[in-house]
């Protein structure tokens, strides 16, 4: 019996042995068709494998490393290459070398492109992208963003008020109330969809933060979305039935439910402030320039005076915004 015939045999063993979970009798019998053939590579994969089971990962790698070296050197299937590769990055997955994993998947996938590779290099890319973001939480920080984007916030700067407040969200993405603020932000851009999207997010984190539901029903009215201001200031009230603005805020509604259009736009005609609006050249030259390219609007909103009065306006139902 020639040597590869009796390797062969010391293979079969092994996976006879393997099956069975007796994994040190596994390893002998490997290592025995190695000594006997160590041209073939599927013999290292074999024992790799018994290793990985065995939870001893860094030798695992090592023997998938031999086996890729082995198949290489001897002009193996580049199948059998990629399985070594697999492997060896399942190893590193396991053992929490996740940035190692991924190159021995993508190694693999130069060898081999199979459905099983390509889902696994896309769950590794998961894992690091996961433990990256939960690598830069830092609740400190956070807080220290969240203090310059209320600075900037109250001089008027909500763009750069939103920067931070993005920041500090990224520095702490649990935190109901930077996604609150950040909503505020957004809001005075006008950028409603935005503005919503926080809201909703900050009152999924903490179902009983009143000034959420108050800023969503602020968001709602500048949608035009006037049908659903009422149930969200009636779900404040049920949280605190003593808030002031949520009671004004029903009020209201009740109020313009009621109200003809026309007469809610009379009235607010005569707002001495909706007035002096209207009378500024430059807001009546940007409303003209408005209507013509809708869009140009958000560049307006860079500026903190203009954004205000847009929100007057908007707020008194005399403009309608498109979004972004």
């Amino acid at each position: 019996m020639s040597d590869r015939e009796e390797a062969q045999k010391h293979k079969q063993a092994g996976n006879a042995a393997y099956s069975k979970k007796q994994f040190e009798q596994a390893i002998q019998c490997y290592n025995q068709a190695i000594e006997l053939d160590s041209a073939e590579i599927t013999y290292y994969t074999n024992l790799a494998a018994v290793y990985f089971e065995k939870k001893d990962y860094s030798k695992c790698v090592e023997i998938c490393d031999k086996a890729v070296d082995t198949g290489r050197e001897n002009r193996a299937d580049f199948k059998l290459i990629a399985k070594a590769l697999a492997r060896k990055g399942n190893a590193q997955r396991k053992a929490g070398n996740l940035l190692d994993a991924k190159v021995a998947y993508e190694k693999a996938l130069t060898e081999h492109r199979t459905p099983e590779n390509r889902s696994a290099l896309s769950e590794v890319e998961s894992l690091i992208k996961k433990k990256d973001k939960e690598a830069y939480i830092d609740p400190e920080i956070s807080a220290e963003e969240k203090a310059k984007g209320n600075e900037f916030f109250k001089t008027g700067d909500f763009k750069t008020a939103e920067k931070h407040y993005s920041e500090a969200i990224k520095r702490n993405p649990t935190d109901a109330k930077i996604f609150s603020n950040r909503a505020a932000c957004y809001t005075k851009l006008m950028a409603f969809d935005l503005a919503l999207a926080d809201c909703d997010s900050s009152i999924k984190m903490d179902p009983s933060f009143v000034k959420a539901y108050l800023r969503k029903a602020k968001v709602l009215q500048g949608m035009g979305h006037n049908s659903k201001v009422r149930s969200v200031y009636e779900k404040a009230l049920e949280i605190d039935p003593n808030c002031g603005e949520a009671i004004e805020g029903y009020k209201n509604c009740s109020i313009q439910s009621h109200a003809d259009p026309e007469e809610t736009r009379k009235r607010a005609m005569n707002d001495p402030e909706v007035q002096s609006i209207l009378n500024d050249p430059s807001m009546r030259m940007i409303l003209e320039q408005m209507q013509n390219d809708p869009s140009a609007i958000q560049e307006h909103l860079k500026v903190p005076a203009i954004a205000e009065k847009f929100m007057k306006l908007r707020e008194a139902g005399l403009i309608s915004v498109v979004q972004r």
